[in-house]
């Protein structure tokens, strides 16, 4: 009975060596990262060069596991999964497996057999990046312009359209700008719900710079703003335009005056002029 006991310990225990031994030399997959601009969705990790290759399921809450077709039995080390985590509010976690190049029937039926590699948990709608917006800025009135902001497109696509992070987003999406008086170092901020915003109680004749950026408030703080734009700035002389067609109009009017007044004189010397030579005409009768 003992020698029973210590031949179930040794078949346990050889058992076991080799399954730590064959963990142990599967490289498996490291560094399981989420990458994520305009809801286009990479997964990535590291890896060791081997004859092993890498395949790829995903589950969101409470679903089963799906794997990703063009990620099955890849050398590559990252995976698109921008067209599969959908909806965008929703935790997703995605796991990597570690298959040999040539799988036999035993590994298809046992897919615990190899080692597996988990991702960190990822919610697209909260943590996907967005990148940094176009607009333009156009003067309205001497003291006031329309910021123009052009939505990001995203990497998805529904019904034949690519879909802008407003689509996504809807009214969650707002838009930061920031400006400066050029010379000042004092910035002020607004928010708006809008793609188009407008700047007013600016200064007349002063030359402004405005940047923009996307704001999400309903994200937590990491993830609420996105990159800044590049700089635009006004001219000066595009916020006085009022001022300076107010000056053309008051010169115009100086000019019609000086013009009326010349000719007015002009008539007054000539009627002097002839009553003169008349006055002379009649005293040398």
């Amino acid at each position: 009975m003992a020698s029973l006991k210590i031949t179930l310990y040794l078949v346990c225990l050889y058992a076991w060596i080799i399954t730590t031994s064959v963990e142990d030399s599967v490289p498996k997959a490291e560094n399981v990262r989420w990458v994520s601009l305009d809801f286009k969705t990479t997964l990535t990790w590291t890896t060791t060069p081997s004859n092993y290759t890498y395949t790829v399921q995903f589950a969101g809450d409470d679903d089963d596991w799906r794997r990703i077709l063009d990620c099955i039995q890849m050398s590559e080390s990252e995976c698109d999964l921008t067209n599969y985590l959908i909806p965008f509010n929703r935790m997703y976690l995605a796991d990597i497996l570690t298959v040999p190049a040539i799988v036999d029937n035993d590994y298809t039926d046992d897919p615990e057999a190899f080692p597996h590699t988990y991702s960190p948990q990822f919610n697209p709608y909260t943590e996907s990046e967005i990148s940094a917006v176009k607009f333009s800025v156009e003067v309205v009135e001497e003291n006031k312009v329309t910021v123009n902001i052009t939505d990001p497109l995203t990497g998805t696509h529904q019904h034949g359209k690519q879909l802008t992070i407003r689509d996504i987003l809807k009214n969650d999406l707002k838009y930061k700008i920031s400006y400066y008086k050029s010379g000042s170092t004092g910035k002020r901020d607004i928010i708006s719900d809008s793609s188009i915003a407008e700047v007013s109680g600016l200064d007349a004749g002063q030359s402004y710079c405005f940047m923009v950026a996307a704001f999400i408030p309903s994200r937590p703080k990491t993830s609420q703003q996105g990159a800044w734009s590049t700089q635009q700035c006004t001219h000066g002389q595009e916020l006085n335009h009022g001022a300076l067609i107010g000056g053309l109009i008051i010169l115009l009017i100086v000019l019609i005056v000086i013009i009326t007044v010349t000719i007015l004189c002009c008539r007054w010397c000539r009627q002097r002029n002839k009553a003169l030579q008349t006055s002379q005409s009649s005293t040398v009768v």
